[in-house]
């Protein structure tokens, strides 16, 4: 049972797939479409069979189920084909129980007309066409009406492959005027292709959009399909113009992100296009519809923000193998990437240091670290075995020392608790040893990683790095004095609400000693051309030595702290922010997905029609939900109700000037515009200077907005967009004028 509003229909279908293979049995065929007998002696064996006295059937759905026999519909194969894939892996790696359970998945809303009254024998009879499978479901019809959609879909990753890939069977954009527009502006990584089945092992580091488009090509050369390499964005607005949008049937997302998901959310709002949302994450997966004038956004609800990592914790007190990673990914971004971002910065920014003045928070720090990445650096790749040597002394001893210097192991709190218990664990010194593999894999990776800086050639030659460890002549720590380190979660909170309280002046702050560092840098004309190579974090080159260096810096600061060890796979699924993702649930979503589509087709549906869905494969569970309504307001005594898809369209086939344009709202709808707003610029408000008021009445609100605003219009835009304040006139004569939610207007400005 998945759809908890057709308690009745389980048993109806169970007896009626046992009918089928009755009729089969007797006929050598399954039943025809649009068969009246057909579907008469389907019914008649469904309530022959035992059990089937007891069952009130529905003459319809036995019907219906009869008439779709022969059908063939790749959302729904794709649907129960992962579902039945997940429980053979259930079966053949032993790590779960597969289900033992019959499952019926009802969704005759997607049928024309929900399915009530029968289909033409004319809409469901072959053509010869790859189609006819579909169509004797669907009816030729709305095979037609697929034909001539213009969809939109954000991604191309592993829901945007098998979403393409069912419209392409399904023939979605495959008619005339029909087209797909698919845009991902990512590269396809080798991690893809166990999940992204368009995609081979020769078409790594592709466009994935392109890669994708020319495979559904050759499944299917009747559709239009048009990929692009563009970030659906404000910056590229110019290509997703006016014209873009309205052409457009719906938008289907395939993205990964919820800041890209809003931001589609928000355009489909804008120019009233339903939206396919979908995601995955492991065998969890969701759908979620999005109506125009009917059901609630993709962003009128949202989950709760992730708690971030308190940064004592990971700086000092990890006590989760998760913080650890998340540390050495840090290590690795400030050594190998933001250093020698900030030595280029330095060479080829001439206002770079003036900059630096305005943050004293960071100033030293980064001239310290451009004075040793240029004056100290390394020319062989021993003296980055030299330097990778120093480095394991500083994180893994040096730092360590210094904590059980300010909190000593027998260190008690105000209230008497040991202070090392509970989440803070006691730490331990490590001491390098060239015998441990994981030190060493610390020093090659390291090495590596520096060398890769400077343009150097690298090595994995761990004995040539053991002796240049060996040979290193490591500097005696002692352990300094006035050293602030947060131990609270809730001190790091209270120092963050205040801005950040100021440390207790030194030496090293002074302006003079960060002006000595500055006059000891070489000039950057004395090093025209120079230029460090930053590190671009990639988790999919297993030759780079990035997931390498986290993997052994994330598992030695686990040993400093006695934290269970992370292989390398885990910690690149950490540090590489990997969101699991498997084929069976994509397959799973994006049938749903597909199902949801063709009930967009049918006119008049209501919203109990549609369904959202949540879904677990590891269970199994599967379970739908009508979508949330939209909710409603009302604009003040006019009775008016109004949701989000709603607004004032002002189209008068001309421009308006201010003066007409408060007129209007003041005639057309009773209402008294008391303020008008363009993004963050207020173009009219009742408080404005009345000389300034006079020069804006007689402007037209294009020319307002270019004056108020000083923003350039995009070539093909056509409308604008207002936030406006209003007093209701519609308001009892003997009542205050009351200030009214309106929705916003859209004023079209070009023809």
């Amino acid at each position: 049972m998945s759809d908890f509003a057709k308690f009745d229909r389980p048993m109806q279908l169970h007896l009626g797939f046992q009918a089928l293979h009755a009729f089969r049995a007797a006929h050598g065929e399954l039943p025809a479409p649009s068969d009246a007998a057909h579907a008469a002696e389907l019914l008649a064996l469904a309530k022959g069979m035992p059990g089937g006295g007891e069952v009130e059937f529905s003459e319809r759905l036995l019907r219906n189920l009869a008439s779709g026999a022969r059908g063939e519909l790749s959302p729904l194969c794709a649907f129960f084909g992962g579902i039945a894939a997940q429980e053979v892996m259930k079966a053949c790696s032993g790590k779960f129980t597969p289900m033992k359970q019959w499952m019926y998945f009802d969704a005759e809303e997607a049928l024309p007309g929900n399915g009530a009254e029968p289909l033409p024998a004319a809409e469901t009879a072959p053509r010869g066409s790859r189609y006819d499978a579909q169509a004797c479901v669907l009816g030729w019809k709305t095979q037609e009406q697929l034909g001539r959609l213009q969809y939109l879909l954000v991604g191309a990753g592993a829901i945007g492959c098998e979403m393409v890939k069912n419209w392409a069977m399904m023939g979605l954009g495959a008619g005339e005027g029909g087209k797909v527009v698919v845009t991902d502006p990512d590269t396809i990584e080798k991690s893809n292709l166990n999940r992204q089945f368009l995609f081979r092992p020769w078409d790594v580091s592709k466009a994935k959009s392109e890669t994708a488009a020319a495979a559904i090509q050759q499944m299917n050369p009747q559709m239009a399909i048009e990929a692009q390499l563009n970030r659906v964005g404000p910056e590229t607005e110019d290509i997703f113009d006016d014209d873009f949008w309205e052409t457009l049937s719906g938008v289907c997302n395939a993205l990964d992100n919820v800041q890209a998901r809003l931001y589609v959310d928000q355009r489909c709002i804008y120019y009233q296009k339903s939206l396919l949302e979908s995601g995955t994450l492991g065998a969890k997966g969701n759908v979620q519809l999005v109506v125009p004038r009917m059901t609630e956004s993709y962003g009128s609800s949202r989950d709760p923000p992730e708690k971030s990592i308190p940064v004592c914790t990971l700086k000092n007190f990890p006590n989760e193998i998760s913080h650890c990673i998340q540390w050495s990914r840090d290590i690795f971004e400030g050594l190998f990437k933001q250093s020698g971002e900030d030595v280029n910065a330095y060479l080829s920014q001439p206002d770079f240091l003036t900059a630096l003045e305005r943050q004293p928070g960071v100033r030293r720090t980064t001239l310290k670290e451009i004075h040793a990445n240029l004056v100290e650096k390394p020319l062989t790749l021993e003296a980055c075995v030299v330097w990778s040597r120093l480095k394991f002394e500083e994180l893994f001893s040096n730092s360590i020392s210094q904590l059980l210097y300010n909190f000593p192991l027998d260190m008690s709190t105000s209230s008497g608790a040991p202070f090392w218990s509970g989440p803070k664990r006691p730490p331990q010194i490590a001491a390098f040893s060239a015998d441990d593999p994981l030190h060493m894999d610390f020093i090659v990776a390291a090495a590596n990683l520096r060398a890769q800086n400077y343009g150097l050639k690298g090595s994995t030659d761990v004995e040539f790095m053991k002796r240049a460890a060996e040979s290193v002549m490591v500097p005696e720590f002692m352990p300094k004095q006035g050293v602030k380190i947060v131990s609270d979660p809730k001190e790091e909170e209270k120092l963050k609400e205040q801005g950040g309280a100021p440390a207790a002046p030194t030496a090293d702050d002074d302006d003079a000693v960060c002006d000595g560092i500055i006059k000891s840098l070489p000039a950057p004309s004395s090093l025209a051309g120079y230029r460090m190579v930053p590190a671009e974090f990639e988790k999919d080159d297993d030759s780079n030595h990035h997931v390498d260096f986290i993997t052994a810096c994330s598992n030695l600061r686990a040993r400093n702290y006695k934290i269970g060890e992370a292989d390398r796979h885990k910690t690149k699924q950490i540090a590489g922010k990997i969101i699991p993702a498997i084929a069976t649930t994509t397959a799973m979503v994006t049938g749903l997905v597909c199902v949801e589509l063709l009930k967009l087709l049918q006119p008049d549906k209501k919203i109990e029609d549609f369904k959202n869905a949540f879904c677990n494969l590891a269970l199994p569970f599967v379970s739908f939900s009508e979508p949330i309504a939209a909710p409603k307001k009302q604009v003040g005594a006019s009775g008016m109700e109004w949701t989000l898809w709603d607004r004032y369209d002002i189209d008068e086939g001309r421009e308006l000037t201010l003066r007409e344009f408060i007129d209007l709202f003041k005639e057309r709808y009773k209402l008294e515009v008391t303020m008008i707003s363009s993004g963050v610029s207020i173009l009219y408000s009742f408080f404005t200077n009345q000389k300034k008021l006079k020069e804006r009445y007689p402007m037209t609100m294009s020319q307002l907005v270019l004056e108020v605003s000083k923003i350039e219009f995009k070539p093909k835009q056509k409308y604008l967009t207002f936030e406006i304040c209003c007093n209701d006139m519609n308001a009892a004569d003997d009542a205050e004028e009351e200030d009214v939610e309106v929705p916003y207007v859209r004023y079209r400005f070009a023809f």
